[in-house]
């Protein structure tokens, strides 16, 4: 590698950096100088780099002080994936600039500058650096006195190319598709469907479960590869991590409302550096970091901060670290608001066009009866989807205290969602232990009471009816992730190791019991565990606990980023075409097989039970009788067999 005669050019001529990468433009860049050594004598709180090899020059914004005095050696490494690939020493007396031989401490301007590096930098730099996405590239610069060869200064910096597979478009097509997928489920069942929504409704939940599962990888403190880390970041959207500009200036006025300090990270009043993590946090807190503020932000050197884990996420978001939580509540509450307001709307509709008389009275009586009982369900549902962000972020907040109005809701909302889903589950469990004491079948009762089923059902549809409570075991699997994630920022070992743990139990119960509801969805289901699990240990791998060679994480988060973006494509075009077909069939139903449970002729014999109790309802009534609620809604079914055992 070539290296032009300045200072300023040996500093950056090793990395090739970058203001704002323009689109389909070969360019290299970086943002943030980071010091690698505890008192380093040389510091930066703005660093902004390009070098666009389509002029050969670079352009460069620094805001540096330099405390070094005397005569020095200048020694710059670059690695790959944390191999090193070139290794330069420079001695600065042959430089021929003033005040670096013998150096002087100064204070390097901040205005901007340009410097032409030759012709034939482009050709020094390999093809790969301008194409690979998510470079995992960095460049270390060492000075040492030149006569005692102590260390006066390390200094690093991440080189990118502005390529990435964080994505706007795969966060949208994700989210989009995932909505249509649930849309389709509710549509089909609409159309009385029971058999096929069920299965695209399971379908969804599990597919729902796996994005947030890969969003857990990137909200972990661990160190994980650029690729690995960007991939994770393009399913922030699970857990309703979101920027809209206007909502992050409520949410930051709110917390100085409140008693809190919003963080400023963003703030463009300020010269700051953020330095996302590149390797484990005890290398920052044992040799560079000068102090800890508030909120666990990691102040390294004045006006430089290092963020990691879920503010690692945050910040990529562009959300300040201290406005993650309440950022995710609200996307959290709006989901649920929207989604009780989109049923009262339906509600209306169709009250409209029963007084119109465009259908009857008894179409739809999920919605003509005890329609409130369907909002409760849509409760249940947006708790169940939004239970892994309220946890994580929850828990974490007690972590953060961003102010005390935030601890309040945090404690409110993660015991509201904790008390209501435990609450639903003993209700499930001690319902389906009835049936099966009562009846000898555990869906008989789970399935045969609408309003059981309208409230509860979206809890255990999933499974097989012997395995009702297995809603308990899911939730508490949930629940321990999200306590690793949000309690055990400082320790990304135990992070990794314990999800590791946590994801052999749950596939050696999986494949034991094979809860869901038939052979595919349980192949289904099984495969987003194994994948998990293959994940959970590129975390162990990521967290350096086997002392590989740096290359060797490189190499695994590649891994991470092909496995999970081919299987998450796969399952994506699974769920769409199940779900396209079932709208061009005349019977979407036989599409699936039906359940050994009978659950489907419990569902189906609703409606006509309704329409012929009625008149014994009214008679019994008139007696002064009080019949039994299950004697309501299932006393002529003769199609129930409550002699078998499932």
């Amino acid at each position: 590698m070539r290296f032009t005669p300045t200072w300023q050019r040996c500093l950056l001529a090793v990395g090739a950096f970058l203001l704002s990468p323009v689109a389909g433009e070969d360019v290299l860049y970086s943002s943030s100088l980071n010091s690698c050594q505890k008192s380093s004598l040389f510091s930066a709180s703005v660093f902004d780099v390009v070098y666009t090899p389509k002029n050969d020059s670079v352009a460069i914004k620094i805001d540096a002080k330099s405390a070094i005095t005397g005569y020095v050696n200048v020694t710059i490494q670059v690695y790959a994936y944390g191999h090193p690939v070139i290794t330069k020493i420079i001695n600065p007396c042959g430089l021929d600039v003033k005040g670096f031989c013998p150096m002087e401490a100064s204070k390097f301007p901040d205005a901007p500058f340009n410097i032409n590096l030759g012709k034939d930098s482009r050709d020094q730099i390999p093809g790969i650096a301008f194409t690979m996405p998510d470079l995992d590239l960095t460049a270390r610069v060492y000075i040492t006195d030149s006569k005692t060869k102590d260390s006066l200064a390390c200094l690093e910096a991440t080189i990118s190319n502005g390529k990435t597979v964080d994505l706007v478009g795969v966060k949208w097509a994700t989210a989009i598709c995932a909505g249509l997928i649930l849309l389709a489920s509710v549509i089909i069942h609409a159309m009385g469907h029971h058999n096929a929504a069920t299965h695209i409704a399971a379908n969804f939940l599990a597919l729902f479960s796996y994005f947030q599962s890969q969003l857990f990888v990137g909200l972990s403190s661990v160190h994980l590869p650029p690729m690995a880390a960007s991939w994770a970041q393009n399913f922030q959207w699970s857990m309703g991590i979101i920027r809209v500009d206007f909502l992050q200036n409520i949410i930051t006025w709110y917390q100085r409302a409140t008693g809190g300090s919003p963080a400023t990270l963003f703030d463009p009043g300020r010269s700051l550096s953020i330095q996302v993590q590149k390797r484990s946090l005890d290398s920052f807190t044992s040799s560079s970091t000068d102090g800890l503020i508030r909120r666990d932000n990691i102040l390294v050197t004045p006006g430089k901060y290092l963020v990691y884990g879920i503010q690692r996420v945050a910040y990529r978001a562009k959300i300040e670290t201290t406005n993650v939580f309440l950022t995710g509540l609200v996307f959290f509450v709006l989901a649920m608001v929207f989604a009780m307001l989109l049923v009262a709307i339906c509600k209306g509709i169709y009250e409209l066009l029963v007084s119109r008389k465009v259908i009857g009275a008894n179409d739809h009586l999920g919605l003509s009866k005890d329609w409130t009982v369907v909002l409760k369900g849509i409760v249940y549902r947006t708790c169940l989807l939004g239970f892994p962000a309220v946890c994580t972020l929850g828990l974490w907040e007690f972590t953060q205290r961003d102010s005390p109005a935030a601890v309040v809701l945090a404690a409110f909302f993660l015991v509201g969602i904790l008390g209501l889903l435990g609450k639903a589950a003993v209700n499930i469990i001690s319902l389906g232990s009835k049936s099966v004491a009562e009846y000898n079948n555990p869906a008989f009762i789970l399935f045969s009471d609408p309003q059981i089923l309208n409230k509860l059902g979206f809890l255990y549809i999933p499974f097989k009816a012997s395995a009702y409570y297995f809603i308990a075991p899911a939730l508490i699997y949930i629940f321990i992730k999200s306590l690793l994630i949000a309690v055990a920022q400082p320790a990304p070992v135990a992070q990794a190791i314990g999800f590791v743990v946590v994801e052999i139990i749950a596939i050696i119960g999986a494949a034991i019991i094979r809860p869901w509801m038939d052979k595919p969805t349980n192949s289904f289901n099984i495969a987003i565990l194994v994948v998990s699990f293959l994940n959970a240990v590129f975390m162990l791998i990521f967290s350096d606990i086997f002392g590989a060679p740096p290359i060797v994480a490189g190499v695994v988060g590649v891994v991470f980023f092909c496995l999970n973006a081919g299987f998450s494509l796969v399952l994506l075009i699974m769920l769409i075409v199940s779900a396209t077909l079932c709208f061009f069939r005349k019977n979407p139903d036989a599409r699936y097989p039906y359940m050994a449970d009978d659950r489907v002729s419990f569902i189906r014999s609703q409606t006509q039970v309704d329409k012929a109790n009625e008149l014994s309802l009214l008679a019994a009534t008139a007696r002064g009788n009080a019949p039994s609620r299950y004697m309501q809604l299932n006393g002529s079914d003769i199609s129930l067999r409550p002699e078998t055992k499932y």
